[in-house]
C-alpha cells in the first residue's frame, strides 16, 4: 500500500521577477510536503532569477531558463514536464505570489477525503502588498457553472488563481493546456473549460495570495483583463447547449425574483455529489455553489 500522501504538482512561470521569486519558492518548498513536484520555467530572465533558481534546484522536479512565448506558454511547458496519476493535484503559482504555510496540508486532505471533488478554490482570497505582507482578505460567494456562464465571475468575484487546485484527470479532460492566445485572462478561459466538466467547490480557508506591486502584469491593466474575460465568456456561451443556457438564465431570474440564491440550497436544488464538510482541527469546510 502506498503510504505517500497524494502528489501535488506546482509550476511557477517566471520572467525578471527576481525581487519576489525567492519568497515564492520558499512558500512552496517551505511547507515540507513530502510528495511535491515543483517545476520552475523561466523565460530567460536578465536579472538574478536564474541564480535564485539554481540555489533551490535540489528542491525542484525540473527547471528551465530559456526564451518562451509568455506566461501561459511557460505554464504549459512546465505541466508537460510533469507526470502523475489522474487523482493527483495540480496548480500554478506566479513568481511574485505566495502560498500560506498550511496550504498543501489542507488541499491534500480535501482531495484525499473527497475523491469526487475535482477542483477547489478559496472563498477568501488574500492580497499581499509589495513587501509580501497580508493587507486584506476578500470574500467570495460559492461557485457554480450557472453563475459563471452568466458573468458573475467576470467583473467581480473572480476565482483567485493562486488559490485554485485541480486533479490531473480534470486537466486532461479539459484539454491539458492553457490557451496562449489570451495575454492576461488565460486562467479565466481555463476555469470556463473546467466548469463545463466538473463542479468547483469553495473552501473557507485562505490558501494563497496575490501580490500587488507596480511591476506586475495586470497592474493598471484590469480593464484589458475584463475585456478578455468578457470575450472568452461570449465565445463559451455561444458554444453552450442552448437548452442548458436557457436553464441557467431561468434559474438566475428566479433567484433575482426571490432576492436570494440561497433559495436553491434550501430547496435542495444541488448536484447529487454536493456536500458541506467541517473539520474541527483545521477549521476548513468546502461547499457547493
Amino acid at each position: 500500500m502506498d503510504s505517500k500522501p497524494i502528489k501535488i504538482t506546482v509550476v511557477t512561470p517566471s520572467y525578471n521577477q527576481g525581487e519576489y521569486l525567492e519568497e515564492c519558492i520558499q512558500s512552496v518548498i517551505g511547507q515540507g510536503y513530502s510528495n511535491l513536484d515543483y517545476i520552475i520555467i523561466d523565460g530567460g530572465s536578465s536579472d538574478e532569477s536564474k541564480n535564485i533558481i539554481k540555489k533551490y534546484s535540489v528542491n525542484l522536479k525540473s527547471w528551465k531558463c530559456e526564451k518562451d512565448s509568455g506566461q501561459y506558454d511557460a505554464i504549459n511547458k512546465g505541466f508537460r514536464l510533469s507526470e502523475g496519476k489522474p487523482c493527483d493535484i495540480m496548480a500554478w503559482l506566479n513568481a511574485d505570489d505566495k502560498y500560506l504555510p498550511w496550504t498543501f496540508e489542507i488541499v491534500a486532505e480535501i482531495f484525499t477525503k473527497f475523491p469526487k471533488a475535482e477542483w477547489i478554490s478559496t472563498m477568501y482570497p488574500l492580497i499581499w502588498d509589495s513587501a509580501g505582507r497580508p493587507v486584506r482578505i476578500l470574500e467570495r460567494e460559492r461557485f457554480c457553472a450557472e453563475e459563471f456562464f452568466l458573468g458573475k465571475n467576470c467583473k467581480n468575484d473572480f476565482l483567485q488563481q493562486e488559490s485554485t487546485f485541480w486533479r490531473r484527470s480534470l486537466w486532461e479532460r479539459a484539454g491539458a493546456r492553457l490557451e496562449t492566445r489570451w495575454q492576461l485572462a488565460g486562467d479565466f478561459e481555463l476555469w470556463a473549460r473546467f466548469f463545463l466538466e466538473a463542479h468547483c467547490y469553495g473552501v473557507s480557508t485562505v490558501l494563497g495570495g496575490f501580490r500587488e506591486h507596480p511591476k506586475q502584469k495586470t497592474a493598471g491593466r484590469m480593464e484589458k483583463y475584463i475585456n478578455e474575460a468578457e470575450n472568452i465568456l461570449k465565445e463559451k456561451v455561444e458554444a453552450l447547449n442552448k437548452k442548458d443556457l436557457a436553464q441557467y438564465q431561468a434559474k438566475k431570474k428566479i433567484a433575482k425574483l426571490l432576492g436570494k440564491s440561497g433559495f436553491f440550497r434550501k430547496k435542495e436544488w444541488l448536484p447529487h455529489m454536493a456536500y458541506i464538510c467541517q473539520n474541527p482541527i483545521l477549521g476548513w469546510h468546502i461547499a457547493t455553489g
